[in-house]
């Protein structure tokens, strides 16, 4: 959807005249986005965002609306010109596919798409070049990133972390806190209000997911399990079994809304977005824990997501699953810990055991719907980050011999020796199977 969105923003700034020949327009599809990108809801995305609509507005019922049958027109307005669209001129360029027109395009990233608007005989008047960098993140060919500043507090793992917090005498909330101040430029009051818009964007996934019933869409006809989850828990006695029931129908009903292409947090990525917003739920309204904690806490779990980030990396179609609920898990983990007060330490060693146990985890969703087993994973994700703060919690710090950092690269090595059958591509493991 940013794609197609910044697409349409560069015609807009094209001189006058500059599409006056333009008949047509062709979006091309390459690695997972092609492989799943009918599952990932990638054709509906970038088709609203050519039309106008951004993430940030994009309501589920117009995602839900938007005709996609192969012969359906939109019409699109480039200024004075308007330009009608198909469905079917958003082309899926999977390995058959790409055969078939000639050797396959080398790309920076797996997970590209090209955007190209034509004239009446099919030459290029503009091109666009996109990637997916993973976490809702897009660049382009020749793209320069946005000047901002410099942070303050600059680390680039867990160890330099830890050591400036002790050198800097701060807590991990205040030193983040002072490198967004620094990084956007922004006052403390408006990055706390942005930080209430992601927790409640995560609140309201949950909320939605747990009285939305019926099928998901696609080929699988998949039930959604959260809702029923949640109305059998609440006739369970108060017990463990209850707890835990609620805390997957909690990762249910957010991973249902992302699978029915409804607004989610990527936290880190759209197809681990019920992780966080699960634990979350239970700190929220079981816990009761106030919200100046829970920013602090989305802190932690946004540093651990940087640091998983910058040493390897968050897309499934990279490292595997490792790299989405196992990133997840671990940030969902640092996020308990931080939310109960526990000391830094703590914290790593919660975030790392979350990971450790996903290291490995291969991305095979079936049919290339981000629903089998990438649901149930989400629910898998929180349980094991509770796990994961209980052991760290009842642990002895200097007992915990693998830190965040050595399980971040062991995460990187693993997804680079990993064969891209399994990331992302629906090619093999369970999606071969089924």
């Amino acid at each position: 959807m940013k794609a197609g969105n910044d697409f349409l923003q560069l015609l807009a700034a094209q001189p006058a005249g500059g599409v006056d020949k333009a008949r047509h327009l062709r979006v091309l599809l390459y690695g997972s986005l092609s492989e799943t990108g009918r599952g990932h809801g990638t054709h509906r995305a970038v088709l609203a965002g050519l039309l106008g609509h951004t993430p940030e507005t994009c309501s589920a019922q117009t995602l839900d609306t938007l005709d996609m049958r192969p012969k359906a027109r939109h019409t699109l307005s480039l200024g004075p010109a308007k330009i009608s669209m198909t469905p079917a001129d958003i082309v899926f360029m999977t390995e058959s596919t790409a055969r078939r027109r000639g050797p396959a395009p080398k790309f920076p990233y797996s997970n590209t798409l090209v955007i190209q608007l034509l004239d009446a005989k099919g030459g290029t008047l503009c091109k666009r070049e996109y990637y997916s960098v993973g976490g809702g993140f897009i660049e382009w060919k020749g793209f320069q990133p946005e000047h901002r500043g410099r942070p303050c507090h600059p680390y680039s793992n867990m160890l330099q972390l830890g050591q400036l917090l002790q050198r800097r005498r701060l807590p991990l909330h205040e030193l983040m806190l002072a490198n967004e101040m620094a990084i956007t430029g922004l006052a403390a009051d408006r990055i706390a209000q942005r930080l209430d818009l992601v927790l409640d964007a995560m609140t309201a996934a949950v909320d939605r997911g747990l009285k939305n019933e019926g099928y998901l869409p696609g080929p699988i006809h998949l039930h959604r399990k959260g809702p029923l989850m949640h109305q059998r828990s609440r006739r369970m006695p108060r017990n463990p079994s209850r707890s835990l029931v609620e805390l997957c129908a909690y990762a249910f009903a957010a991973a249902e809304e992302n699978a029915a292409g409804h607004p989610v947090v990527t936290a880190p990525t759209c197809g681990s977005a019920g992780v966080l917003p699960a634990v979350l739920q239970v700190l929220l309204h079981h816990e009761h824990i106030r919200r100046n904690l829970l920013r602090q806490a989305l802190w932690a779990a946004a540093a651990v997501g940087f640091i998983c980030k910058h040493n390897a990396s968050i897309s499934g179609a990279e490292v595997g699953c490792q790299g989405e609920i196992g990133v997840a898990s671990s940030m969902a983990a640092a996020f308990i810990a931080t939310a109960h007060g526990h000391p830094f330490a703590i914290m790593e060693n919660a975030a790392e055991t979350a990971l450790e146990h996903h290291l490995g985890m291969t991305c095979d969703p079936v049919k290339g719907y981000v629903q089998i087993p990438c649901i149930e994973r989400n629910a898998m994700g929180a349980v094991k980050a509770f796990t994961a703060y209980l052991i760290a919690r009842e642990g002895i710090p200097e007992w915990h011999v693998v830190g965040l950092d050595e399980a971040v690269r062991a995460m990187a090595i693993t997804g680079r020796d990993m064969s891209t059958d399994y990331k992302e591509t629906a090619r093999s493991g369970l999606a071969r199977c089924c």
